[in-house]
């Protein structure tokens, strides 16, 4: 397992509405099965997440998938493990609190 830390361009997509909207945007290098990213929630004035939404392009401009990755959360950081065993840049949507 590969820990890539807070790689993504993390912004905040829907603000003030009780829950946030967080679009994390990772580079096309990721690899599903073997690499995870962390996202600080504290950035945004969160500390716990509600749910996520992945996305995966498998092929650059044309396949999107959606993906379940496993989450943890530790002092206010996400630690997202992608799954599945596709290289490719990758969109997660945190919903958080």
């Amino acid at each position: 397992m590969t820990a890539l830390g807070d790689v993504g361009t993390n912004t905040e997509i829907l603000p003030n509405m009780g829950v946030k909207m967080i679009q994390c945007v990772f580079a096309d290098t990721v690899i599903g099965g073997s690499d995870d990213a962390t996202v600080d929630l504290g950035d945004f004035g969160c500390t716990n997440i509600h749910g996520i939404l992945c996305f995966d392009e498998t092929t650059t401009g044309s396949i999107v998938v959606t993906e379940a990755p496993i989450t943890t959360v530790s002092s206010g950081v996400v630690t997202i493990t992608f799954g599945g065993t596709a290289t490719g840049a990758k969109t997660v949507i945190l919903f958080a609190y």
